[in-house]
């Protein structure tokens, strides 16, 4: 039988700990994480450990746990399944490229409100991981799907739809956590693309993804007129794209055509 945790402490807004409770929740996360028993698992701050026991109970090979929390790394060791090992370490701070799409990576974990962003923006671009599973903020998880011309669409959701396919799965209220937070979560599953559809020129996307989005309400031609680069607002059409358009107009594949434009005219290193 589990033992209780000893002395847990209460959760730590610094950072953003809102505990999944509920245990049908979890199975259906483990459930949507999809994992055969030759998978390798990997939770992002499991915590109290609601959701480990979940993935403990399906199929894999191994489960890692990233808890930069030191009370509850300890206590996911000191209760950890045979093939579970807990580590205390900053997600923010893992090398992701360690996670070889050879070795059957699946990552899963709800996610702390002040750091899903940046760690989805690492992941899907530095990972081999076969397939995520993300509880994340509602907001987020609306701007990782959204379609072009949308309010939430924006730089995070071009450079997560050019190396990955997310889904939103499903979504719940707070009363499923504790402490409830403010806002309502979502779940999302996120596939990687094809090696060959991945950016070629990942630095150079994101640099005109960080150009074009602090002036999403002004149009291309004035922002890369702007930006010095004026000769790519007159390679728009060619790409059947009008200058007038605005850069929340665009989908993810045509700021993968953009990048490469950029870094065939860019002098090599």
């Amino acid at each position: 039988m589990t033992q209780p945790a000893r002395d847990a402490p209460r959760p730590k807004k610094s950072l953003g700990q809102h505990f999944l409770r509920n245990e049908g929740v979890c199975r259906r996360i483990a459930q949507l994480v999809e994992p055969g028993p030759e998978d390798r698992l990997l939770e992002i701050g499991p915590g109290p450990g609601a959701l480990t026991r979940a993935l403990e109970a399906q199929p894999h090979k191994s489960l890692l746990l990233l808890e930069k929390d030191r009370h509850w790394a300890a206590e996911r060791q000191r209760l950890a399944a045979p093939h579970t090992q807990a580590v205390l370490m900053d997600a923010l701070r893992f090398d992701w490229r360690r996670l070889s799409p050879r070795a059957g990576w699946k990552v899963v974990g709800n996610l702390p409100y002040n750091v899903a962003s940046p760690l989805i923006w690492d992941i899907v671009s530095q990972s081999g991981a076969e397939r995520c599973v993300f509880m994340v903020q509602k907001e987020v998880g609306l701007r990782l799907a959204a379609a072009p011309g949308s309010r939430q669409y924006g730089a995070l959701s071009v450079w997560v739809q050019a190396h990955s396919r997310p889904r939103l799965e499903f979504s719940l209220g707070p009363g499923a956590f504790s402490p409830p937070p403010k806002v309502d979560s979502a779940v999302l599953t996120i596939m990687p693309v094809a090696p060959a559809a991945q950016p070629r020129h990942p630095a150079m996307l994101e640099r005109l993804l960080r150009i074009c989005f602090q002036q999403r309400r002004k149009q291309l031609g004035g922002i890369f007129a702007r930006a010095g680069l004026g000769w790519l607002a007159a390679r728009l059409p060619e790409l059947g794209l009008s200058p007038q358009l605005r850069p929340e107009a665009l989908p993810a594949e045509a700021f993968l055509r953009l990048s490469e434009l950029m870094a065939a005219a860019s002098p090599p290193d």
